[in-house]
This record gives structure tokens, C-alpha cells and sequence, in this order.
């Protein structure tokens, strides 16, 4: 009883010499600079750190413009700069703090990023300023643009994965013509267009302080701020400060529809061990942007529908219990894959499933992905939902180990609310989802148009109209053909 008085009176009166407690200096701050421009950091421990600029503009922000532009944005980063005549001279002094960089552009953000020494933070950001803001983009270096996209457009048609191709057909099929729905890869009748005007117009719209968040993981947020200020507040961009003529804010508007391609697959693999001759089918229905408090729910539905390649192997974690391992490819042996994905954007949302078979089986197996979409609207069992929510938490625990992971989802969070919720706070709403959760986003998702994404050798391929009519039945089943000949 001593002991517990002691105790009791010991926690109610903080000590003044104990520190803080630890999590407290762990925290994602966010300050906002008088341009508009929205720092952020992530305290880590160690000597390294990944700082970089996210900017609200990716191809849904094409339409008004000639496709493609982000494409080549991405591809021409970090090259010759104002203050640094090349990409070797960028990479060399990248070289004096350990560091690499790298650009990635995704349908709504594009994302320069550094991860070097945290004592070259000033260079870091010095260097990432002059890449978003002045670079030179000289007809030598927009020319060998032009020819990597080239080559990159050529290679994903060839390659054996159809899922970056497919990917792009589902969205266009859901969002035709708008927003998340347009290419995002430059079409090839469009790079001999794109030129420096037409980047400067565009970047003059979208690259503001107001629409780019900095944000560093690894580093002191007062040192970071003191950076930004130093080399990000004032700084006149190389296409002139004027007025933002033209944001384009539409919001996604979810259609629905088709996408066929009729593609010879047949020798997409020579070799010793070819890979078989498949169709590929995605379908889709719309989910909810991961804004919304449906957002978790619809985590974990795709978590519990899992699935992945068919000669995948076991282990712990691998998704050996989801629903398109032990309904799907554990029954129907001629399946070659089955995955569930789930595409989010700050208006809207596409869960769908990727499925490859041989061309003479795509219509037992559009029915039975059909059926998997209106099972999954039935019960759902206890032991099947804790694991579904237990594996999301892990994979969302083990990929916020990684400091470039932490870095993306600090900016990308800070980017779309200003805010960050924690994994502590995340774990906690993926623990409350309950199986009505799930059973009320499947209804409500299953009330929309499907859309369809279809590659390969079509023939046997069930008409949109029947897709839809199993969507919309009890129990997925396609309607049935009677043919006279077969």
C-alpha cells in the first residue's frame, strides 16, 4: 500500500529531471510558411535522412493540356538545374553526402525525393528547390526524353506482367475521360509535341507553394523550416511568378464501361519455359476515396481478398488464407492468378480483381471473379476478419519501418489534409471495423456500373451487359448463351 501511494503521487507530479516521454518527440509536425508552402517532418533516429518535394499535379490534371506532361516531368528530374549544369554534377554533389535521388509521378502527385546524410540537409534542399523550380529542360535533354518514353512504351507492351497495362485500362474504363481516368503515360503520337512551352504553361499552373509540401524524415523540424525559408520562401520559379491562370479541380466522375484490347499473347514469353498463352480481366467497382471514414473497411475487404499468382509459394504471411487463394486458385487449377487491388485518390476509389487464364476458360473465369464479388456482400466469418485485420496492421507496422515509406506517407498525408494520422491511430480503426462494416460498403458498391478491363484473346469473352447483369444478381452467375453452334 506504501509502494502504491508512493507510485501514485510519483505519476500525478511530474519529475523535472526525467524527459519527455519518448513518443512525443516522434510525431509528425507540420508548419506552414506566408507562400503558402507546407513543411513537415518525422523525427528518426539515425544518421541518415529522406527529405523531398510532393506536388499536387499528376496526370488527372492533363485535361486541358496534351497527355503525357507528367510523364516527361518525371523523367526529366533531376537534370541540369540554374545552379548545376548537369545530372552528373547533381548526382556528384549528391555523392559528398552519401546520397540518391529519385522522382516518381502517379496520377496525383508528383514526388521529388533525397535521401542523404542528415548534416547535407542544406544541400539537400538547396538541391531539390533548383530541380522543381529551375530546371533548364534543354532540347538535348527533352530529345532523350522523347526516346525513353519511347523505349518505356514499347517495353510495357512486351512485357510478360500486363498488370501496369491493365491498370491503366481499368482506370480508363472507370473514369473515362476524366481526371484518374486519363493516361497516365504519354501517348506515343504526343512526345514529338511536348516541348518547353508547353511544360513551362502547365508548370506554371501546378507547381505552387501553396499545392507542395516538403517533407523530411530523419531531421530536426526547426532545422528544416530554417531551410525551406532559406531557399523555398521567394523563390522565382525559371517560368515566371504570374498569375495561376487555369487549376483544373474537377472532381472524379465515376462512369463505368470497357476497355478491350485484342493482343496476341501467344509469344509474349519465348524461351525453355514459356509462360502459357493467357487473357487477363480486371474488374472493378467504385469504393470511396481515402478520405472517408469507408476508407478502412474497404483495407481490409481487400486484405481478406488477398490472393496473388497461382504457383506463389506458402509462408507466413503470404495470404495462403485469403479468399482468392482458398475459393479461387486452390479450386480451379487453370487459373494462373488471382488479385484483389485497391486504387484510392482523395475523391474517389477502384477495388478490383486481376484474373488470367487460358483464352479458352475467361468465361467460367469472369463468372467465377463475379461470384467472388457478391460473396463478398454475404457473411463474413469472425476468424477470417481478425486475420484479414491483423495482416493489414503488420504490413502497415512493417512498411513504416522503412524511412522512405514514412517519408511518402508524411508528405502524401500532409499533402491531402494538412494532417497526419499516426500507425498508432490507424491501427486503432482497422481494429474497430466490424464484419456489418464490410457487408455495408459491399452493397453500397455493388449498386455501381462495373468496369471492365479485358487483354488478350477475347473470344470467349461474356458481353458487358451480361458482366453487369451477374453483378447485379444473387448470386453472380452469368446469364446463360445458347449457342447452335459451337
Amino acid at each position: 500500500a506504501v509502494f502504491q501511494n508512493y507510485f501514485s503521487s510519483s505519476c500525478s507530479n511530474k519529475l523535472p529531471h526525467i524527459a519527455k516521454p519518448f513518443r512525443e518527440r516522434f510525431e509528425t509536425r507540420v508548419t506552414v510558411l506566408e507562400n503558402g508552402l507546407r513543411v513537415a517532418s518525422q523525427n528518426k533516429f539515425g544518421q541518415f535522412c529522406t527529405v523531398g518535394l510532393l506536388v499536387n499535379s499528376g496526370s488527372r490534371h492533363e485535361a486541358k493540356y496534351l497527355s503525357g506532361i507528367s510523364h516527361f516531368l518525371e523523367k526529366l528530374a533531376f537534370s541540369s538545374t540554374a545552379q548545376f549544369g548537369s545530372k552528373d554534377e547533381i548526382l556528384l554533389t549528391l555523392e559528398k553526402h552519401g546520397g540518391i535521388c529519385d522522382c516518381q509521378a502517379s496520377r496525383d502527385t508528383i514526388m521529388y525525393a533525397v535521401s542523404a546524410d542528415a548534416r547535407g540537409l542544406d544541400t539537400v534542399v538547396n538541391l531539390l528547390g533548383d530541380v522543381a523550380l529551375q530546371p533548364r529542360l534543354s532540347d538535348e535533354e527533352i530529345e532523350m526524353t522523347r526516346m525513353a518514353i519511347r523505349f518505356e512504351l514499347e517495353d510495357l507492351n512486351m512485357r510478360p506482367d500486363p498488370e501496369p497495362l491493365l491498370t491503366e485500362m481499368i482506370h480508363a474504363a472507370a473514369y473515362r475521360d476524366n481526371t484518374v481516368g486519363l493516361n497516365r503515360f504519354c501517348p506515343v503520337e504526343n512526345t514529338d509535341k511536348i516541348d518547353r512551352e508547353v511544360l513551362h504553361s502547365y508548370l506554371c499552373n501546378y507547381y505552387t507553394p501553396d499545392r507542395m509540401v516538403l517533407a523530411g524524415v530523419g531531421i530536426e523540424h526547426e532545422q528544416l523550416v530554417e531551410c525551406a525559408k532559406k531557399h523555398l520562401l521567394g523563390a522565382e520559379p525559371v517560368w515566371g511568378s504570374g498569375q495561376t491562370r487555369d487549376v483544373d479541380r474537377s472532381v472524379a466522375q465515376y462512369t463505368g464501361g470497357i476497355v478491350k484490347v485484342e493482343k496476341d499473347m501467344s509469344d509474349v514469353s519465348l524461351g525453355p519455359t514459356p509462360i502459357p498463352e493467357l487473357t487477363h480481366i480486371m474488374i472493378g467497382l467504385e469504393s470511396c476515396s481515402f478520405l472517408e471514414e469507408d476508407f478502412i473497411p474497404f483495407a481490409v475487404l481487400n486484405m481478406m481478398m488477398g490472393g496473388g499468382g497461382s504457383f506463389s509459394a506458402g509462408g507466413p504471411g503470404k495470404g495462403m488464407f485469403t479468399r482468392l487463394y482458398l475459393n479461387v486458385l486452390n479450386r480451379h487449377h487453370w487459373m494462373y492468378n488471382a488479385t484483389s487491388y485497391h486504387h484510392s485518390y482523395e475523391d474517389t476509389g477502384l477495388l478490383c480483381i486481376h484474373a488470367s487464364a487460358d483464352p479458352k476458360q475467361v468465361r467460367e473465369m469472369v463468372e467465377i471473379i463475379t461470384r467472388e464479388f457478391i460473396l463478398m456482400a454475404g457473411a463474413v466469418g469472425e476468424v477470417e476478419l481478425e486475420r484479414a485485420k491483423t495482416q493489414l496492421k503488420s504490413m502497415l507496422m512493417m512498411n513504416l519501418e522503412s524511412r522512405p515509406v514514412i517519408f511518402e506517407d508524411v508528405g502524401r498525408q500532409v499533402l491531402a489534409t494538412n494532417t497526419r494520422k499516426l500507425p498508432h491511430e490507424l491501427c486503432a480503426l482497422i481494429s474497430q471495423v466490424k464484419s456489418a462494416d464490410i457487408k455495408r460498403v459491399v452493397t453500397k458498391m455493388l449498386h455501381k456500373k462495373p468496369a471492365v478491363a479485358a487483354l488478350g484473346d477475347l473470344t470467349d469473352l461474356p458481353t458487358y451487359e451480361h458482366i453487369q447483369a451477374a453483378l447485379s444478381s444473387k448470386d453472380g452467375r452469368l446469364p446463360r448463351v445458347y449457342r447452335l453452334f459451337r
